[in-house]
């Protein structure tokens, strides 16, 4: 489960999700060392489109449908990438009911402490 910490100076809660990250990173690695070309055609694709999502993203005259495409074949390209590593299964933490009520409980905790030693922001955005 993910487990909130405060960051040295106090100032914001950090989410660590390095440790999910990290072996996934590892497995990519080995991958690749496996099967070059393969995974080298992957990325080399997974990159292109993610590329076009991000041109269509900032384009002023980009259609949605456009947007859209360009966004679900990103999805496509990493969800291919995520199904040759073994660790993609456990990225997502799946939380039951007490342990999001912890981690929520936490979160509060935490952000409160923050609060009670900044000052408040009267014009935030």
């Amino acid at each position: 489960m993910i487990r909130p910490t405060l960051t040295a100076d106090g100032t914001a809660v950090r989410l660590p999700v390095t440790l999910a990250v990290s072996p996934l990173l590892d497995e990519l690695a080995l991958a690749y060392a496996e099967d070059p070309d393969m995974l080298g055609r992957l990325l080399t694709q997974h990159a292109a489109s993610v590329l076009s999502l991000g041109h269509v993203v900032v384009s002023d005259d980009a259609a949605d449908w456009e947007r859209a495409m360009r966004a679900a074949e990103a999805d496509g390209t990493r969800d291919a990438l995520l199904e040759t590593l073994e660790a993609a299964d456990r990225l997502d933490d799946l939380l039951d009911a007490d342990d999001a009520i912890a981690l929520a409980t936490s979160l509060t905790k935490q952000a409160a402490a923050i609060r009670h030693r900044t000052p408040a922001q009267e014009n935030r955005p």
